[in-house]
This record gives C-alpha cells, sequence and structure tokens, in this order.
C-alpha cells in the first residue's frame, strides 16, 4: 500500500517573533490595533443590524438617547488574582485555596474607547464575556451615568474561503499531552498508536485506514520536565540527564513517525519554549533524530495551515483554558465557538494570558474562518460541526491529553 499524499502548506509566518525586542513597550498598543481592526467590522455591519441608530462614542452619550457604542470590554472581578494580592498572601499565616474560576456574582462589565469608559447594566450578561473582547452596543446613557444594553453586536464568524470538492478518505491524527516523562506516560501505549498510524497493526482494512493518514499534529506538553528544575538556579550535573532524558525518548517516538509521514510539533504550556504566547518552534536541536527527516516540522502556537486548500488552525489550548477561569459556558467547545464569533483565538492576551507586546498588529485576529479548528490538553475529546451562514462551515476539536481519543477525522465540507 502506499501513503495518500496531500499538499501542505504551512501559515505560521504570522506568529514568527524575529528582531521584536522587549524595549519597554506598553501593552496599550495591542489593545489599540485590535479596537481599529474590530470597529471598522462591526460599523460594516451596522447598516444591516439597526439602520436607524447613530453611532458615536463614550464621550458623546446624551443621557435617554439610543444609540450605538463600539468598544472593548473590561471585565471587573472580585477574584481576579493580583500580583499585589499574592504578595500579601506569601506573608499570610493561614495560606488561601487558588480557586479553578474566579468568577463572583458582583462581576460587572465596562466598555472602553479611546475617548472614556462607561459601566454596562442590561441585556450582556457578564459571565459570557471577558476582557479584551470588541463589540457594538445598542442602548441609552441612564440618570446614573451606567450605560444601558438592550442588544449586543459580536463580529459574527469571519468569510470562509471555499475549499475544493474532496473526492477521497484523507486523515489527520491530533495527539496532546503526551507527558513524556510523567507518572502517567505509557511508553507501551504511544508505542501501539505509533504502529496504528505507521500501518504496521491490524488486518488489511485497518492498514488501508492508516494508509489514509496524511499527517500528524503534536498539540503540546508533550514532555514532563520536573517544576523543581524551573526555579532559576544551576542544574546540578547529576540531574541535568533527568531533565534530557524525557526530550530523548519522545525524539526516539518521534522518529519513528517522521520516517513514515509528516509531523508538525507545537509547543505547549509545560514544554521547553517560551511563555507568553504565541509560542515559537521548539529548537530542532531537541530532535536530533527526527529533524533529520524532512518530514518533520517544528511549529509555533497557534499553529495554522492547509491541507489541500482546507485551513486549520489550532492551539495547545491556553486560551480556551484561560477563558474558563474568567467566564462561564456549558462546555469547552461553548468556549471555541466564542472565539470565532469575536473573531479572536486568545482575548485575554496581553490581560490574564501572557502575550508578547506587540505594537503594530495582533496576530491572534481571526482573518478567515478555518475548515478544522482544535484545541489541546483538554479534560475530554469531543467535537462539534458548526454551521455559520451557506459560506461557513468548520469542524473543531477537542483533544483529550490521553492517548484513548487522539486520531479524528476532519469533516469533508463544501462552501
Amino acid at each position: 500500500m502506499e501513503r495518500k499524499q496531500a499538499e501542505y502548506n504551512n501559515l505560521d509566518e504570522r506568529y514568527a517573533i524575529q528582531g521584536e525586542k522587549y524595549q519597554g513597550q506598553q501593552y496599550s498598543h495591542i489593545y489599540f490595533t485590535r479596537l481599529h481592526h474590530m470597529r471598522n467590522l462591526l460599523h460594516a455591519l451596522v447598516p444591516s443590524w439597526k439602520p436607524h441608530l447613530p453611532v458615536t462614542t463614550v464621550l458623546g452619550l446624551e443621557e435617554g438617547k439610543d444609540c450605538i457604542i463600539v468598544g472593548t470590554l473590561y471585565k471587573h472581578m472580585k477574584l481576579k488574582p493580583s500580583i499585589l494580592d499574592e504578595y500579601s498572601k506569601e506573608r499570610s499565616a493561614i495560606p488561601l485555596v487558588k480557586p479553578h474560576n474566579f468568577m463572583h456574582p458582583d462581576d460587572h462589565l465596562i466598555l472602553e474607547d479611546e475617548s472614556g469608559r462607561v459601566t454596562l447594566a442590561g441585556a450582556i450578561p457578564p459571565a459570557a464575556y471577558v476582557t479584551g473582547v470588541v463589540v457594538g452596543l445598542h442602548g441609552k446613557e441612564t440618570s446614573a451615568g451606567n450605560f444601558l444594553v438592550e442588544d449586543v453586536l459580536e463580529a459574527g464568524l469571519p468569510p470562509q474561503i471555499t475549499s475544493p470538492s474532496i473526492n477521497e478518505d484523507k486523515y489527520v491524527v491530533f495527539v496532546s499531552g503526551l507527558s513524556v516523562g510523567s507518572d502517567s506516560f505509557n511508553p507501551l501505549q504511544f508505542q501501539l498508536l505509533i504502529d496504528h498510524i505507521t500501518g504496521h497493526l491490524g488486518d488489511e482494512n485497518e492498514q488501508t485506514i492508516a494508509s489514509n493518514i496524511v499527517r500528524v499534529v503534536v498539540a503540546g506538553n508533550s514532555v514532563h520536565i520536573l517544576p523543581r528544575f524551573f526555579n532559576g538556579q544551576t542544574v546540578a550535573s547529576k540531574d541535568q540527564s533527568r531533565i534530557a532524558e524525557p526530550i530523548k525518548e519522545l525524539d526516539i517516538m518521534l522518529t519513528q513517525l517522521v520516517a513514515s509521514l509528516p509531523l508538525d510539533m507545537m509547543p505547549g504550556s509545560n514544554d521547553p519554549a517560551n511563555f507568553s504566547l504565541p509560542q515559537q518552534p521548539l529548537h530542532r536541536c531537541l530532535f536530533s533524530g527526527a529533524s533529520t527527516y524532512n518530514t518533520f516540522s517544528s511549529c509555533s502556537n497557534p499553529h495554522q495551515f492547509e491541507l489541500d486548500s482546507v485551513q486549520f488552525i489550532g492551539t495547545s489550548g491556553q486560551n480556551i483554558d484561560d477563558l474558563y477561569k474568567y467566564s462561564d459556558a456549558k462546555d469547552k467547545l461553548e468556549f471555541m465557538e466564542r472565539t470565532l464569533r469575536w473573531r479572536h483565538l486568545a482575548p485575554t492576551a496581553p490581560n490574564s494570558l501572557g502575550c508578547y507586546p506587540y505594537t503594530d498588529k495582533d496576530p491572534f485576529l481571526i482573518e478567515s474562518c478555518p475548515h478544522v479548528y482544535f484545541i489541546g490538553n483538554q479534560d475530554k475529546y469531543e467535537t462539534r460541526l458548526l454551521q455559520g451562514t451557506v459560506s461557513c462551515k468548520l469542524s473543531y476539536v477537542v483533544l483529550a491529553p490521553n492517548l484513548t481519543s487522539l486520531s479524528c477525522r476532519a469533516r469533508k465540507t463544501k462552501g
């Protein structure tokens, strides 16, 4: 049997940090860029949404007069962690338990533009939004100086590039949370997956399925290194092998895969990569075996690419994990859908999610709706097909950090 091929196009150049330096840039620049870009989109939608209402600024509000304002949301949260609070808690005799979610009934939203800010009330639930989202609001100013919201305008799903008709099955395997070197890692289980992907297991039917796999994407958290080695102190010589051993073991296993088919390697929050988004590709010297093959690609996080003109975009999970801390939803798939409708991969960056202090762009803006949107390192595996307008259809995938449900098939979609 011959393995099927797919034309691959890496689109990660927008996430590359080349020549930029930390020279005292202010994070306000990325907010200004985001607001400018999103405001143009929302203003274009207003005539078909509320054509009879004027669009104004926060400074131009008049009490009791219906209007539309566009700005960036700020969520005031009573339980949000503060570095000053952390400093005082370190000196507290009683350690405080850190909650997994920082929402509180007293949370409220504020809308801000270049002219000022106003507290929001009415038909905009704070639980559904986070700091950094740009929206349009229909309402009016009250006598108390608040803005009473009657309706909310989000940018919605971005336009989608039409993909060609797919006449044959091709598969992409997503893997996340391998954690090589941890107590939970099972090398035999991973080897079983490798043997399946490379066509060394099963009958002719299973091998036929394996031959349709055209690419493997490793979506972060691939190795586990003890936290005590990241305290800034010099690592003792006896401990150096304990740091390198998980990476060597991962490299041996990846070499088996790249000898058979192409593979994309993404960094995650626990990998030896930069902390802030976008995480830059893991250095190829870490994978002395796998990097000798031209089928091995070390990619950024977020990662964006095309396979036979089918667009993929995804992260190792930090953006969705951060949304879970500061807002509420039925499941992780709903968080993913919100990022698409907000047209932003990481709306909480840089407020609560670390990112590079860009001054002239916001690389996390979603300008084109992908056909497949994936997130790694989540509690369980889930998929959903999201249908927007006639011209926008995509599948999105949540990857569990285990090997029980790692492979998935990208749905064939038209339009």
